[in-house]
């Protein structure tokens, strides 16, 4: 009897064990896992300190030490891309070309669609002397991603290297356009750009009418930019209807502001002799707004103006509000409108309203010349510059022009237009203008 209860005993003791144990056993699973599940958001959290690690090293030029950092991760990782993006990288940075070259284009076969990519073997092919792998390579990587100012200005450096500086101004103008604060497309494009404050534009421009002698008038302007704020402008003309001439001077200064936009005050004076108005005075206020890099319209400019007229037997004010829309691949269209009162010495005042649109298109784009083109339709009385301008007529005006960039300082320019009045009567305008900045 003993025996058995000491047997019984012993079993229960060695049960009692054997749960204990297996209890003991799952409690340690159960913290493990409950552990793992814990710590797992901050292990994928700090799972990219070996990047800031070489940074860090690469920031000190411990090259040695930047590329073990790396190495230390291919082990664990060989065939992954952006390790071996990474190792590209530090290999360049140290000097070591033809090796990062290998490197660059082993990545290429596994990523070729990542620009950062075509960029790196860029660098690589510039610091080697041959830059026009350098631009293949850039242009491979503008291709997957035209967006990035960072890509343009890479171009733009190896353009000139290349010996062509004109295109890589265009390079930075439109980096410029997709960052305006950057501050390396700003400097670089200084660098490329003559420095010149002044632009003389002489002008010239012949009006035939139908009931009357043509109308001549000739003109000298200076455009001055003293600052990215102030501007001034003068301009002298010349006018010749049937045997009587005129002659007139204007001049106006112009405030800039990157935030408020721009102010131009004017005004004018002639030796009128009953063809043109004998003063005049006039404001301007223009600002523009960037919208989008990819849509259908990618700026607004917003123009308005008062001018006012005082001619030996009249007196005109007008008024002017214009929309200029930027539009992809350089492409604008601008929609005016305007009102002028028309006082005479005998009568009521008289209220004319006009309208006007202009397209202005790129037609050839080359690395040292530029062809522009405009056509542009506008109904009412759209100037005052003469005497017959002033009046209830309505008219209805087709026209066009051309412009042509000689070089990165000269340019000329041409227009035609044609104008049907009523009762019966027309004008035909020719005029032609040359321009070139010192």
């Amino acid at each position: 009897m003993v025996l058995l209860l000491t047997s019984a005993v012993d079993t229960i003791n060695i049960n009692a064990m054997l749960v204990s144990r297996r209890a003991y056993k799952l409690g340690v699973e159960w913290v493990i896992l409950f552990a793992t599940v814990l710590l797992a958001p901050c292990q994928s959290q700090t799972g990219n300190d070996w990047k800031d690690e070489v940074r860090k090293l690469a920031d000190a030029r411990n090259w040695s030490a930047a590329l073990a950092a790396v190495d230390a991760q291919l082990i664990k990782r060989p065939e992954n891309s952006e390790l071996r993006a990474w190792h590209a990288r530090v290999l360049m940075w140290s000097g070591q070309l033809n090796a990062a070259e290998n490197e660059w284009k082993r990545v290429l076969v596994v990523e070729p669609n990542d620009p950062d990519n075509w960029s790196g073997l860029a660098w690589v092919y510039s610091h080697q002397g041959v830059p026009e792998r350098a631009l293949e390579a850039l242009n491979r990587a503008i291709e997957l991603d035209p967006s990035r100012a960072d890509l343009h200005i890479a171009r733009a450096q190896v353009l000139l290297t290349l010996g062509t500086p004109t295109q890589a101004e265009s390079e930075f103008r439109l980096a410029l356009n997709l960052d305006s604060s950057n501050a390396d497309a700003q400097k670089g494009l200084s660098s490329v750009r003559p420095t010149t404050k002044h632009e003389l534009l002489l002008g010239t421009e012949r009006d035939f009418y139908s009931f009357t002698p043509p109308f001549q008038q000739n003109t000298v302007t200076l455009l001055s930019s003293w600052s990215d704020r102030w501007e001034t402008e003068f301009t002298g003309g010349a006018y010749l209807r049937d045997g009587t001439n005129a002659a007139k001077l204007q001049a106006s200064v112009t405030a800039r502001s990157s935030f408020l936009g721009s102010l131009t005050l004017g005004g004018a004076a002639s030796h009128d002799n009953g063809i043109v108005p004998r003063h005049e005075a006039f404001l301007t206020y223009d600002k523009g707004q960037k919208l989008s890099r990819n849509g259908f319209i990618r700026g607004i400019e917003l123009v308005y103006g008062q001018h006012w007229y005082w001619y030996s037997t009249a007196r005109v004010v007008a008024l002017n509000e214009m929309a200029i829309l930027y539009l992809p691949k350089d492409w604008m269209w601008s929609l005016a409108a305007g009102e002028a009162r028309a006082s005479f010495a005998i009568g009521a005042p008289t209220w004319t309203r006009s309208g006007a649109s202009k397209l202005s298109f790129p037609m050839v784009k080359s690395e040292r010349h530029g062809l522009r083109g405009n056509c542009f339709f506008a109904g009412g009385t759209e100037n005052f510059s003469q005497i017959d301008q002033i009046g209830t007529f309505s008219s209805r005006t087709y026209g066009g022009g051309l412009q042509l960039q000689l070089t990165t300082l000269q340019m000329i320019s041409a227009s035609a237009a044609h104008q049907m009045r009523s009762q019966n009567r027309s004008q035909t305008s020719i005029g032609v203008t040359y321009g070139i900045r010192f």
